[in-house]
């Protein structure tokens, strides 16, 4: 791996931030961690940054040389902050920059799809990261995990599709390679895990790890967009985004794996009950 100086890490109390800048931390780089709060994390230089605040960029980019990238949560024209900041991050010396995106957004798509298709043109090293669904959102704090949590069940519009679900603790193995391997990847990562499940079977694993009822409620396209809107405060926009994203992996469209893990970190990836059993403590 090649020695860095500084990674900004943005994002680093986040679910794949903090698991990126805990294991540069660990191979020796030196880290500041970006969060809106300024939150410490043990071994990193903690500063706040805040997409939406221009001023808070340039304290966070000075000495810095690669940065990671986690998109504003919610925002369906992150472009519009990010490709300035981008901007502001070459010419202060940045070189490197590993963005997360998703295996549901492509090239140029909607959202950060944007900025994945700008950032060639603005570093000579770069890597999209593209991974598939957490398996995270089944314990931690998205909505499926709290209501799981609440009332045993959870709910999606995916029908039979199938999703090939990625440990978080995976994703950022592959983003450390990614920012610290002498040769950056110049190229989109699709991460999956090992084994494509329907939301029925997630239910089922999460039922025999928890030993409790665990319940797959299926939806409408519509009945999620408004409950992600209703339920989880998520802007319209952005939540009609998210539902017919569930309508793609309905149709096929996460049905896939790939050896994108294995490549890069030499192991496999973890499969969604060893994550789950990893995690019980926090499921009930």
């Amino acid at each position: 791996m090649t020695p860095t100086g500084t990674v900004l890490v943005v994002g680093a109390t986040g679910t794949t931030g903090s698991r990126t800048a805990a294991r540069l931390l660990a191979a020796g780089h030196r880290v500041r961690a970006a969060s809106r709060r300024g939150t410490p994390l043990p071994g990193a230089e903690p500063v706040r940054f805040d997409w939406y605040d221009p001023a808070t960029h340039d304290a966070a980019l000075a000495g810095t040389d690669r940065v990671y990238l986690v998109p504003p949560v919610g925002d369906p024209d992150p472009a519009a902050v990010m490709l300035p900041f981008l901007e502001r991050a070459r010419t202060l010396g940045a070189r490197r920059a590993v963005l997360l995106s998703s295996s549901a957004v492509p090239e140029g798509g909607p959202a950060v799809g944007r900025v994945h298709q700008a950032l060639p043109s603005l570093f000579d090293e770069w890597a999209v990261l593209r991974p598939s669904w957490f398996m995270q959102n089944f314990t931690g704090t998205h909505l499926h995990a709290t209501t799981i949590r609440e009332t045993g069940a959870f709910a999606t519009a995916t029908g039979d599709g199938r999703v090939a679900y990625v440990d978080a603790d995976d994703i950022a193995a592959v983003a450390v390679r990614a920012l610290t391997d002498d040769d950056a990847p110049n190229r989109d990562l699709v991460l999956t895990g090992p084994e494509a499940l329907t939301h029925d079977d997630i239910a089922t694993i999460l039922t025999e790890v928890t030993g409790h009822p665990v319940t797959h409620h299926r939806l409408t396209v519509t009945e999620v967009r408004h409950r992600l809107t209703e339920q989880a405060g998520i802007p319209p926009e952005f939540a009609a985004l998210l539902a017919d994203m569930d309508h793609a992996i309905a149709t096929g469209a996460e049905s896939r794996t790939t050896n994108t893990v294995h490549h890069l970190t030499g192991r496999p990836p973890r499969d969604f009950r060893t994550v789950a059993e990893r995690e019980t403590a926090l499921i009930p």
